[in-house]
Parts: C-alpha cells; sequence; structure tokens
C-alpha cells in the first residue's frame, strides 16, 4: 500500500518526485513576478499541511508558473501537460487547480493509509512536492524546468526532474527533430562517451565515484528530457532512470560540435550556433 499512495503523489506531477526542504506549512496563493516588456511570467503557490495523526504529518507544497501573456491553447496545455485538470489558464485558475490538488492529496492519503498509520509510533513528515521553474527565454526558446518530490516512508524520498523547451515563435514544445536529424542510435553513442563530462558529485571512502561507474543500462536513451544552451544539447536524468539512486540526477552534453552538419537550419540561425 505505501509503494501505491507513493506512485500517486508522484504522478501527479508527472510521475516524479526528492529530500528538498518543506516550506512553511499554511502559506497560499504566494506569488512572484517577473517582467520584460512583451514576456510576462506570474506564479502562485500552495503550500499546507495537515497531521494524519499525533506522529504522522502530510505536507503539500507546488508552485505553479502562470503566463498572462500566452493565449495558444495547444502550446498553454503543452507547458501545463502534468497537469492535464487545469481548465483555467489564469492566475485564478491555476490558485484553484491548486488548492483542490492539495485537498484531493489530504484525502486520498488519509483513506489509503488509514488501515495502519496508527502503528506509526515516531514522528514523521510526508509530503508531495511539485515546482516548475523558469530557466531562461532566450532566440524565442522558453526553458522550463519541472520538479516533483514525495516521500511516504521507507528509507529515503523519491524525486525526479522534467526538462522542456517550448518555441515561442511556433507555439509548440521543441522536439529533437526540430533541433537535429541525426539518427538516436548515434546520439546515443555520444551520451555513453560523454557520461562522465558533468559529475554528479556522488563520492565514497575512496573518493569522487564516476557516473560510468553507477550506469545500470547498456545504452543511455536520447529521450526527450532535453535542454539547450549556446554552447550544448543536454540530456537529463533522474534517478534510476539511467543509474543507481546514489548517483542522483545526471545531466549529459552534447556539443554543437558533435551534432555539425545535423542541425536544423532555423534552429542553427535562431540559436546563434557557427
Amino acid at each position: 500500500m505505501k509503494n501505491t499512495v507513493a506512485v500517486l503523489a508522484l504522478s501527479s506531477f508527472f510521475a516524479f518526485t526528492a529530500c528538498k526542504k518543506n516550506e512553511t506549512a499554511g502559506t497560499a496563493g504566494k506569488t512572484e513576478n517577473r517582467q520584460s516588456e512583451e514576456f510576462v511570467v506570474d506564479s502562485v503557490k500552495v503550500d499546507d499541511s495537515t497531521r494524519i495523526t499525533d506522529s504522522l504529518k502530510i505536507t503539500y507544497t507546488s508552485k505553479l508558473l502562470v503566463f498572462p501573456t500566452l493565449k495558444d491553447k495547444t502550446l498553454l496545455d503543452s507547458i501545463y501537460f502534468q497537469d492535464k485538470g487545469i481548465k483555467d489558464y489564469s492566475r485564478e485558475g491555476i490558485q484553484t487547480y491548486l488548492e483542490n490538488e492539495k485537498k484531493s492529496y489530504f484525502t486520498s492519503t488519509k483513506k489509503d493509509n488509514e488501515d495502519w498509520v496508527s502503528d506509526i509510533t515516531y514522528a514523521q513528515n510526508w509530503y508531495s512536492s511539485s515546482y516548475m521553474k523558469l530557466i531562461s527565454n532566450t532566440n524565442g526558446y522558453m526553458h522550463i524546468q519541472y520538479m516533483g518530490s514525495a516521500y511516504i516512508g521507507g528509507a529515503h524520498d523519491e524525486y525526479g526532474f522534467s526538462e522542456r523547451v517550448f518555441d515561442l515563435k511556433n507555439n509548440k514544445k521543441v522536439e529533437l527533430k526540430d533541433i537535429t536529424s541525426m539518427p538516436k542510435s548515434k546520439i546515443e553513442a555520444i551520451l555513453m562517451k560523454n557520461i562522465d563530462k558533468i559529475n554528479s558529485g556522488t563520492s565514497d571512502e575512496n573518493g569522487e565515484v564516476k557516473n560510468s561507474e553507477m550506469l545500470l543500462v547498456e545504452k543511455i536513451p536520447a529521450t526527450n528530457n532535453f535542454y539547450f544552451d549556446e554552447r550544448n544539447l543536454y540530456f537529463h536524468y533522474s534517478p534510476y532512470e539511467i543509474a543507481a539512486f546514489a548517483a542522483g540526477d545526471i545531466t549529459i552534453p552534447v556539443s554543437w560540435e558533435e551534432l555539425k552538419g545535423t542541425l536544423n537550419t532555423e534552429f542553427k540561425e535562431r540559436m546563434k550556433i557557427k
């Protein structure tokens, strides 16, 4: 039952979710504003907790970005891909959605665990936490990172990331084919070659452990969980996706030079890649 609830908690954010610090309980609707001449970003946050027993508290935290100047429904549907229940993309609509999600999380967690939580005799704080973070908006490409985490007992929490880049010029999510025509098999060979270029920081008694030493797969997949900057294309992998949990999340770069001759012309021009 505990594993089932953990999966439910994670799937509420796109089937992923870490040992991130919970923020002060009981605050709701905190808003941050960022604004440029033509692009406006707002946010809505709900952070609340309730107690199931004297020993068990559960906390729900979620922060979603709001884009008042984006009107294309297909684009917005893609931006909020993990929150299918949102019907109104205004700040008020998203606030209402998060309040309802909080209530649903509290209700389902209590109901699904009522037969055994009374056996918990030491203090625990279970939680579900999810965030959207605007990383960049460059050359009409908006990069958003989605992060989620959850804990429902056991040895450790679970967490994961999703990276998505949106083409605001063409109102769509960027796919690999929009960047490069290189076959995935060749990209995967580069990923394996570059696995240790950005170390996760994991160490043991012998010092830093390389990512390649903790791999669980023979082939690293070229997934849709990618982003890019002026130097590289990056693939981001959550714990257990390609390596042991101890490795944490792993990011692997693929340089534009390694993709030379296969880059989409429009993409190359917009990103000013030589």
